[in-house]
């Protein structure tokens, strides 16, 4: 994709976590507490990285299926970890360069969304904590809809909500949910290589680009 196929578009969804956000050690906190509950041992950071992308039922479902807890466990300890988590933020900070990006898009002119898996009951505390509150035209949590990335939907959603045609949109994200979803909503994809793909690189899975910081994304878009 050329520079100058970016500069014709007006919207940008990005993902959260793994995009925007490290919330890792905050997440691995909370499966690590959900853990213990049922006498297990911690997973650590190294492993729930790997778990992370599809929203926090199946996040929960890979910790117990490592801890070898039998899968009728799995709504109870699902429970536990929505409680846990809950009061579990303090170790999510925002990559490096992300707070100045998006400053950057703003000013330029671009209406700026998310698109994420977690929860959205989680979402309201985690933009205060970064001061995004006011930041984004639309966030869209992963229960928002009957379904999520990698499907489409929550993507035209947002289109729809904004009056932006696909064609208009870049979806942005970490990983393979991400970069699927947007090319199924016909958008151009842009990925980061710092998130949490499974342990994968996210060039597997064909985005229009890749960047490993989040400024050279930006400067990608909006091309000075």
């Amino acid at each position: 994709m050329q520079n100058s196929d970016a500069l014709a578009k007006s919207l940008i969804i990005f993902d959260l976590d793994g995009t925007l956000i490290d919330s890792v050690p905050d997440l691995a906190a909370a499966i690590d507490k959900t853990l213990a509950h049922f006498g297990r041992p911690p997973a650590g950071v190294d492993h729930v990285r790997t778990w992370i992308g599809n929203g926090s039922l199946k996040l929960v479902e890979r910790a117990i299926d490592w801890a070898g807890l039998d899968n009728d466990k799995l709504n109870d300890a699902h429970e536990v970890f929505l409680r846990e988590y809950t009061d579990c933020h303090d170790g999510t900070v925002a990559y490096d360069g992300v707070k100045e990006g998006l400053d950057r898009l703003i000013n330029r002119g671009f209406v700026i969304a998310i698109c994420t898996n977690k929860p959205s009951q989680f979402l309201p505390k985690i933009l205060q904590k970064m001061g995004w509150v006011d930041k984004f035209n639309c966030v869209v949590g992963g229960d928002s809809l009957p379904v999520k990335k990698p499907d489409p939907a929550p993507l035209l959603h947002i289109c729809e909500q904004l009056g932006v045609s696909p064609s208009q949109a870049i979806m942005v994200g970490d990983s393979k949910n991400d970069i699927l979803a947007g090319k199924n909503a016909s958008m151009t994809t842009l990925a980061l290589s710092y998130g949490y793909n499974y342990g994968e690189p996210i060039a597997n899975h064909n985005p229009d680009a890749v960047f490993d910081d989040f400024s050279d994304l930006v400067a990608f878009i909006v091309k000075d």
